[in-house]
């Protein structure tokens, strides 16, 4: 033996494992390293084997590379005060926690902290240290939203007062409001109301903290998403105090952008133009065939400065809101739908860039600028499209040539550099609610998807990519945009699934989006196409903010930032102001040391996001069910969406409308849930529901307070001639009449 310091033995999986478990924070591969005595030709094996254990799914690897068991929760995260234990500790869940797909949620403590006082109810970042198993300790950062325990819901006459019926379809639990308490309202009425000590009538006594408006009142629908999300609907005086006496400023050192034939492209509602396009064929040497491409942008920077109210709005905000029937702004209507609004024929105040791209799509250069544009022309879609189809009108004819056909020129290469890359295509059909003046619904179509959507997709993707490529040029901070690949359990999830329904998605294979596009390219034009993108969809990670680049996953791009909505994304704000210091292009730009709070603002604006597209996504269903409420007892043709040992979701073809089957419902047998088929089956008929199956079904409810729908079955289902059920196709009963049995009438939400 020589006097060499002996080589230390090589961990195995299960000791590097309990390691990384035994960590209250995620670690690097350094620390695993140092805490083994590894050396160097050690520490080249211990690579390849971290590199297997996030394969298996063993641990997984967050911000800086940093390693976790997987399933743990982030370093820093948004998280929901629920409850207070009988020693007054705050308990708290993570914000984002789906119980169905993960299990239980973790249980999180609140650490005091001087100066940031949360409470019950109270939406909170804070950096999370695990402590032992699934128990955390959270350090309050900041509070995000104000909160306490309150209840919104629709007032029905009680004797001696009113009960209260909550909106969240989730909630069954009704509270009972006497008189005293009522402040007023009245029933039919939407309120906030605290819960109480007390019973009355089997239900908990409450009172009445806010009065929201009557529920049969135009935009109802979206008051109640407005209150139950906590969105901010109104801005404060100081907000719009330093609206007032805002101009459009002088060309001085900016671009001169005024005689460039710049269009806005956007939906016929659209009442915020925030980018507007054009192209030419490039002459310059050396790319035959290319384009020479303009996105101008609203200058958001230039008038809503760090620091000050309206910044502050906006970070609260993240987003604007989309209802059919509104819009909740990030940004006062003096600036979203006046200065940095892109009209035609008036000046405004632009950051734009100059792409040069090949004739296959490829971006090869590009130059960010501060400009002054004068759109030519507010175009919609369909105005576009017709004109290009040949039916040009008196706006779009003389423009048809000049500047129409080369954008559609341009598009085409970057639709094919889009086809090289084989992105993620879902064929996901939209829903748009169409609202009277009057807040009633006039009808539910589906939203076009015409070459001109594709062509402006195509130019901000392309801009999106050189901001984030102009700041990765200069190390500056960046607020990407990140879109992971699926995790394995979503894939092995999603393999099921596809199987039950005659898709094979192989073991082993490297997702990429090339494979799911294979997927859905052969379910295309066959009745299951929907519900494969919709699996698809469901199966894939959730796009986030971050300031540590991923990639996007779903775009097939190695990175990626959000720029051309600076109107009613704060992300594109960041990014704006972040390219306006790295590039010397003047005020506004991001101050020195505000990227320490990435990290923190890409978790917040995350969140904002997500709230927003749930609250949309529950209007919408409100609508719905109130198009359908005096259509109960039809019949329409739907779609098995989902499965569960409760019942079966359908998808109606013609609305788009979702609800449930009550397993109660079906015809008479004791169902069994085949989990791996995912099917609802019959043990003495066989009788056989399955997921992505067509069938007919009768409305026997539809609640638009809550959105809710019920359905029966009418037509649907098949025989099985194996597994535990009689054999033959044995004559189905028909269906129960009257409601689901289980479920007491005005309750079934």
């Amino acid at each position: 033996m020589t006097g060499n310091k002996p080589r230390a033995p090589f961990p195995s999986k299960e000791q590097i494992l309990e390691f990384i478990k035994d960590s209250p924070t995620p670690v690097g591969k350094r620390e695993i390293a140092r805490a083994f005595s590894l050396d160097a030709e050690q520490k080249m094996m211990l690579k390849g084997v971290l590199k297997e254990m996030k394969e298996e799914g063993a641990v997984a690897r967050g911000r800086d590379r940093r390693l976790a068991p997987d399933g743990a929760l982030p370093a820093v995260g948004v998280i929901d005060i629920i409850d207070q234990d009988l020693d007054g500790e705050l308990i708290a869940i993570p914000a984002t926690w789906d119980e169905e797909e993960q299990g239980p949620p973790p249980r999180i403590l609140m650490e005091p902290k001087r100066g940031v006082v949360p409470k019950q109810g109270d939406r909170v970042l804070a950096k999370l240290t695990r402590t032992t198993g699934n128990t955390y300790l959270a350090s309050p950062i900041r509070i995000i939203g104000r909160g306490e325990t309150v209840v919104l819901g629709v007032l029905e006459k009680a004797r001696g007062g009113a009960m209260l019926q909550p909106v969240d379809k989730r909630n069954n639990k009704q509270l009972f409001i006497p008189s005293a308490r009522l402040k007023d309202a009245q029933p039919g009425e939407i309120v906030l109301a605290r819960p109480l000590p007390g019973r009355r009538f089997g239900a908990r006594d409450a009172e009445v903290v806010e009065r929201i408006g009557m529920a049969d009142a135009p935009k109802a629908f979206s008051l109640i998403a407005i209150h139950q999300h906590g969105i901010p609907n109104e801005f404060p005086e100081a907000a719009i105090d330093e609206c007032a006496g805002m101009t459009v400023p002088e060309l001085g050192s900016r671009a001169d952008l005024r005689d460039i034939p710049l269009v806005t492209i956007d939906g016929e509602d659209a009442r915020d133009f925030d980018d507007a396009v054009f192209a030419e064929p490039d002459d310059g040497e050396g790319n035959p065939g290319g384009f020479r491409i303009l996105v101008a942008i609203a200058d958001v920077a230039h008038y809503v400065l760090p620091g000050l109210a309206l910044d502050r709005q906006a970070e609260l905000r993240g987003n604007s809101v989309y209802f059919p029937d509104r819009v909740v702004p990030m940004l006062p209507e003096a600036l979203s739908n006046e200065l940095c609004s892109l009209k035609p024929g008036v000046e405004r105040a632009c950051m734009a860039v100059r792409m040069r791209i090949t004739a296959e799509g490829k971006l090869i250069g590009w130059k960010f600028m501060r400009g002054l544009m004068r759109s030519a022309a507010r175009l919609t879609y369909e105005r576009v499209q017709r004109a290009m189809d040949g039916n040009p009108d008196d706006l779009t004819g003389p423009l048809l040539d000049p500047v129409i056909k080369p954008l559609y020129a341009a598009y085409h290469a970057l639709d094919k550099a889009r086809r090289d890359r084989q992105t993620l295509e879902l064929e996901i059909v939209e829903r748009r609610v169409l609202v009277a003046p009057d807040g009633s619904v006039t009808g539910i179509v589906p939203r076009s998807r015409l070459d001109s959507h594709k062509l402006i997709e195509e130019f901000m993707i392309a801009a999106n990519v050189a901001a984030a490529e102009a700041l990765e040029k200069r190390s500056a901070p960046a607020m990407y945009r990140i879109h992971e690949p699926p995790s394995l359990d979503k894939l092995e999830a999603l393999r099921e699934s596809l199987d039950a329904l005659g898709y094979k998605l192989a073991r082993g294979n490297v997702p990429t989006p090339g494979l799911f596009t294979g997927i859905l390219a052969k379910a295309k034009d066959t009745p299951k196409s929907e519900i494969v993108s919709t699996l698809v969809l469901r199966s894939q990670s959730q796009a986030r903010y971050s300031p540590d680049n991923a990639g996007h996953f779903g775009l097939a791009l190695a990175r990626y930032c959000h720029f051309t909505s600076p109107i009613r994304r704060y992300s594109d704000v960041l990014v704006h102001r972040a390219l306006v210091r790295a590039y010397g292009l003047g005020e506004g730009g991001l101050p020195p040391g505000a990227e320490e709070r990435f990290e923190a603002l890409g978790e917040a604006i995350s969140i904002t996001e997500r709230r927003a597209a749930t609250a949309e996504r529950e209007v919408v269903d409100r609508y719905t069910a109130a198009f359908l409420v005096d259509k109960v007892g039809a019949t329409f043709e739907g779609r098995i969406g989902g499965v569960i040992r409760a019942g079966l979701f359908v998808t109606l073809k013609e609305t788009g409308a979702d609800g449930l089957i009550p397993v109660s419902t079906l015809p008479w047998d004791r169902y069994f849930h085949d989990e791996v088929q995912h099917a609802l089956v019959g043990e003495n008929s066989g009788l056989t529901f399955t997921l992505g199956e067509a069938v007919t079904v009768r409305l026997v409810e539809a609640e638009p307070v809550t959105g809710g729908m019920i359905f029966e079955i009418v037509e649907g289902g098949e025989v099985r001639k194996t597994g535990p059920a009689r054999r033959g196709a044995a004559r189905r009963p028909p269906p129960r009449k009257g409601p689901p049995r289980g479920v007491p009438r005005g309750r079934r939400k």
